[in-house]
């Protein structure tokens, strides 16, 4: 390596990743392990965080960088784009930073017997290929892409500063939640020929990236009891209602295909939910309205006790007051949840949190699940 990495959280992370990496591709099908990128060793992970967090704090022309490093070699990458190799130095990526801040377009980065080195970008990348985005000055996400190819990148940790926090992939947290499990990575890396269902994920995301907070409601299909929760009569209910989503699953067509289909009827659905109220879809992906507002059932009581988690390692269960952990939409999410136990709500915030809300039967209260972590 050119020089001693100084960034301390690289190194106290870096052997987490490693084992992350390599655990996966242990568990992997036989038949997926020839497509898979090669596992990171924990020095050049080190390294690779290092340079990018050095070059996270720095401007050109005034702007920070938005960066995603990918490891691997040119030949693993689908059409990438080959120049000479530049030096894994702060200086070179900030130079390079402006041609790759587009989404979906990494930096390739490879080693050999000098260090490692930046020899191009690239665009389709193997299942379990370590990436690293840097998100703004100073915050680092370290994630791989999914084995099925579908959606957002699955998060390993999160760099913020000196904050490191390393996601906890099966969470024990919400063993009494089987509806919150479906968040969650989980540790196994699932077949590309497997069968998965990301939709809510996706969604979040949508929500989250649209900055303006938002509140959904997951309810059961063929079910009206969940309007006894709703302000009658809805602002603007959705009839027929949209089912774009749930037509993208069922195509019979090629995979990217599918893959697209879903993925414009889940911004579709997403749009509504900057929409000042709730959006309503139901657990088969139906659009029932929008704009909804949430009330307390004329049958109920006010909830007064939840407990939080969230997906993070070491992280430990509070218990609290509903508005203790935000304003009105976590408010009206709780007791929504509260009152409707066979359903689920999802909350945005402005400022880029994101929670989901199910009953727990177990407990016997409202399960709240920070799941912003995962989105980022």
């Amino acid at each position: 390596m050119l020089s001693e990495p100084t960034y301390l959280a690289a190194r106290v992370v870096a052997p987490m990743i490693e084992t992350h990496f390599a655990r996966h591709r242990a568990a992997a099908n036989a038949t997926d392990v020839d497509r898979l990128a090669p596992p990171p060793a924990a020095s050049v992970v080190e390294v690779m965080i290092d340079a990018a967090f050095w070059a996270s704090l720095r401007r050109e022309e005034g702007h920070p960088p938005k960066i995603s490093l990918a490891l691997l070699q040119p030949g693993q990458a689908a059409q990438p784009v080959v120049f000479g190799k530049r030096r894994l130095i702060p200086y070179n990526l900030l130079k390079l930073a402006p041609a790759v801040e587009q989404p979906g377009i990494h930096l390739g980065v490879w080693h050999d017997e000098e260090g490692l080195y930046v020899w191009g970008t690239a665009t389709g990348i193997p299942p379990l290929c370590l990436v690293l985005e840097v998100v703004e000055p100073g915050l680092l996400v370290v994630k791989h892409r999914r084995a099925d190819g579908f959606g957002k990148f699955v998060n390993v940790a999160i760099l913020r500063g000196d904050q490191l926090q390393l996601v906890d992939a099966e969470n024990a947290a919400v063993d009494d939640c089987p509806a919150l499990q479906r968040f969650l990575p989980g540790r196994e890396l699932p077949s590309a020929t497997g069968e998965t269902d990301n939709v809510l994920v996706e969604l979040a995301a949508v929500m989250r990236a649209h900055g303006r907070g938002g509140l959904v409601l997951v309810v059961p299909p063929d079910s009206v009891q969940w309007q006894a929760s709703i302000v009658q009569p809805m602002t603007y209910p959705v009839a027929p209602a949209y089912t774009g989503i749930a037509e993208g699953r069922q195509l019979a067509q090629a995979r990217w295909q599918w893959q697209e289909e879903i993925q414009r009827a889940i911004g579709i659905v997403g749009g509504f939910t900057a929409v000042d109220g709730a959006t309503i879809i139901t657990r088969d992906y139906h659009l029932l309205a929008f704009g909804a507002k949430v009330s307390r059932a004329e049958s109920s009581v006010p909830v007064d006790q939840m407990v939080l988690t969230e997906p993070v390692v070491d992280s430990e269960a509070r218990y609290l007051h509903p508005a203790q952990n935000g304003g009105t939409r976590h408010l009206a999410a709780a007791q929504f949840v509260h009152d409707q136990r066979d359903s689920l709500a999802l909350v945005a915030s402005q400022d880029g949190y994101f929670t989901v809300f199910a009953w727990s039967a177990k407990l016997h209260m409202v399960h709240a699940h920070r799941i912003d972590v995962l989105l980022l």
